[in-house]
């Protein structure tokens, strides 16, 4: 079983929009480290849309950014 991280989890970061809020229509990976902040000091929501703000806030915490470039490339060119 593979440990890794999940491309597809990857790919919905850099398509799916934020649903509601002061960022309302904001691409997941375009959220600003604030904000994903501020969810992580309330509670993240529940379900998938709280595991996308986790992931998108631990690559930012961690300056992992460069992970999505070919994600985002790929898209492109679909």
């Amino acid at each position: 079983m593979n440990e890794g991280a999940n491309p597809q989890i990857l790919v919905e970061i850099c398509t799916e929009k934020m649903p509601f809020g002061k960022y309302k229509g904001t691409l997941i990976a375009d959220l600003p480290v604030s904000y994903l902040e501020w969810f992580m000091r309330q509670g993240m929501p529940k379900g998938k849309l709280g595991m996308q703000l986790h992931t998108i806030y631990e690559i930012k915490l961690n300056g992992l950014t460069d992970l999505l470039i070919p994600v985002k490339q790929q898209l492109r060119k679909m």
